[in-house]
């Protein structure tokens, strides 16, 4: 286990921040760790937004479902999937040639690239010694925060990120047994056998976390998730905004 390992091994997810303030010169630098990300064909095909405004801060929490981390953080980075920039770059190049920035695969490249490059920046944010906090309720309300964030065609934001200084000790949430996800050369149904184990795992973890109060296992959970009909507007609003068109 070397520095690097025991880094990522104990990721934490931190919904309480202190006010030690973000410089200008750690978000740059988290940032740039982010860019660093391996991106296809060097597209490069996202932006960050770092919000500090306390009022868009507060309409974001408010769109995202009143989490109030995203307004006591110091810095909230909203990372879109962007195809505006590569487009409008590319115009001057193309002449009358048919382009394909609509297409699926470069939604998900787009989406891919976003995704690699926060991650990069998570694990930087935490060699500093701050922590974050994935925001999936940017979707909530994705139109509206889309219009807050003056976002062109082309961009959407794929999450919301809190950057700040930790002000909590949360525990590490346990992760699925390494059989179940960590295939030898072909698919191997028979790994689902490892869900057992983690049910346990994982009911023992909530059991605690919650005295008591919460002992469901991973699998109902996930049942629940399923049968939760969560942000159906997504298709026909990267649709409007002119993704996934073919």
């Amino acid at each position: 286990m070397n520095e690097t390992l025991s880094l990522l091994m104990n990721h934490r997810s931190i919904r309480k921040y202190s006010d030690k303030p973000v410089s200008e010169e750690q978000l740059a630098a988290v940032v740039a760790a982010g860019q660093m990300a391996s991106t296809s064909s060097n597209v490069q095909a996202y932006t960050v937004i770092a919000v500090t405004d306390s009022d868009k801060k507060q309409a974001l929490s408010r769109l995202a479902g009143n989490q109030a981390y995203i307004v006591e953080c110091p810095v909230f980075l909203v990372w879109c999937a962007d195809l505006y920039r590569l487009k409008k770059s590319a115009e001057p190049h193309l002449g009358d040639s048919p382009t394909y920035e609509d297409s699926t695969e470069n939604f998900i490249v787009a989406t891919v690239d976003a995704a690699l490059a926060a991650q990069n920046a998570a694990v930087a944010a935490e060699s500093l010694g701050m922590g974050i906090v994935y925001i999936g309720g940017i979707r909530n309300a994705i139109a509206e925060a889309s219009e807050l964030l003056e976002l062109p065609e082309l961009v959407y934001p794929v999450f919301g990120m809190c950057l700040g200084y930790p002000d909590q000790e949360p525990g590490l949430r346990p992760r699925l047994p390494q059989p179940a996800v960590l295939h030898r050369d072909r698919y191997d149904p028979g790994a689902l056998a490892e869900v057992k184990t983690y049910d346990e795992i994982s009911s023992a973890y909530l059991a605690k976390r919650t005295n008591g109060a919460n002992t469901a296992p991973w699998s109902q959970l996930m049942a629940k998730r399923l049968a939760e009909p969560v942000r159906l507007h997504m298709q026909d609003f990267l649709k409007q905004k002119g993704f996934m068109k073919r």
